[in-house]
């Protein structure tokens, strides 16, 4: 089974702070992720003035701003910003991502040299966006969150007619709540998306944990993306619903372990299993002392450990065989020891 992409997803829990953002990076990268995903938008773009927070933003903001684009506007970082997070991944050894918001956001990314594009999920049914994505030739991350299946085909339809083909995408079946409810989060649809599209399906989690994700990769999912924080207690919309610097990497050690257990669906004995057979299988032993010349009957055996002997599923034909020489109680029977 290939590796699992895992992307840790920043967001925006730097609260707007380069310094804080760094760190994010830092976490990411000493929990093991392959990528550490930011936002890039700029506020006045993404939202109207009076765009209304999300219940769970306002539920996690309540008493910093009013509304959506206020709130945003102070979780923006400056391009210069984003060169120089870009430029810290490359010491980190992790790589860098950022969803772009809107165009002049996106291209900015698309310059700064990202190996995929995410659409997120309330992109899904914006058309101009879609086809700017499609248009810069990168592979691309869906999101699906809020989507249903049919919606997920337009969006494809979209991409693949600015020229972007199935091996270059990778759909995330997500669910968009933040915490998500566990009974809403319907890890069988990643299987569903698979068959209706035939594309490399992950998973993007907003459950509180690490159990979903790691599920999903259990049930095929080829990238997971997992919001995470410096501190679940700072102010801000997302810190709440994300995993801190201890729970991210147990998350990515989880998915690491679920990989290794895949095999290769061959069901035989493996090398550490081998040596246990004889130790936990029965043999045929004698019920009785026996002398020589006794015919056997059914009665007369018994099965016991250890497994070295003459199978138990042998015993039809070892019943009817006589005894060349005087045994006792217990003994392992060999096919030596019949005539």
């Amino acid at each position: 089974m290939k590796k699992t992409i895992i992307i840790a997803e920043a967001g925006v829990n730097h609260n707007g702070s380069l310094a804080m953002a760094f760190k994010l990076i830092d976490y990411a990268s000493e929990a093991g992720a392959d990528y550490v995903k930011f936002q890039t938008f700029n506020a006045s773009k993404l939202v109207s003035a009076v765009a209304p927070k999300a219940e769970y933003q306002a539920k996690n903001t309540a008493t910093e701003v009013t509304g959506q684009q206020e709130m945003l506007e102070k979780l923006t970082l400056t391009q210069d910003d984003f060169r120089a997070l870009y430029d810290y991944c490359q010491t980190r050894k992790i790589g860098f991502l950022s969803t772009g918001f809107d165009s002049d956001s996106v291209l900015f990314i698309d310059r700064l040299g990202v190996d995929y594009h995410k659409i997120p999920s309330g992109e899904i049914t914006n058309l101009p966006y879609l086809r700017l994505i499609g248009s810069l030739g990168k592979p691309v991350i869906l999101s699906t969150g809020m989507a249903t299946l049919e919606e997920i085909r337009v969006a494809l339809d979209v991409l693949y007619e600015q020229g972007i083909t199935d091996n270059r995408l990778t759909i995330l079946h997500c669910t968009t709540e933040y915490p998500a409810p566990f009974t809403e989060v319907n890890l069988n649809a990643i299987q569903s998306i698979r068959n209706a599209f035939g594309i490399k399906t992950g998973y993007s989690d907003h459950t509180a944990g690490i159990e979903i994700p790691v599920a999903a990769v259990a049930l095929g999912a080829v990238m997971i993306e997992k919001h995470f924080t410096s501190d679940r207690n700072l102010p801000g919309p997302d810190h709440k619903a994300s995993l801190e610097p201890n729970e991210l990497a147990a998350m990515v050690r989880s998915i690491r372990n679920v990989e290794m257990s895949f095999g290769d669906g061959i069901k035989k004995p493996s090398p550490s299993e081998i040596k246990n057979i004889p130790i936990a299988r029965r043999s045929i032993h004698l019920a009785e002392n026996l002398p020589a010349g006794h015919v056997l009957k059914e009665s007369d055996l018994v099965m016991k450990r250890p497994g070295n002997g003459i199978s138990p599923m042998l015993m039809d034909k070892v019943i009817g065989k006589t005894l060349k020489t005087n045994l006792d109680k217990d003994t392992l029977l060999t096919w030596e020891n019949l005539l």
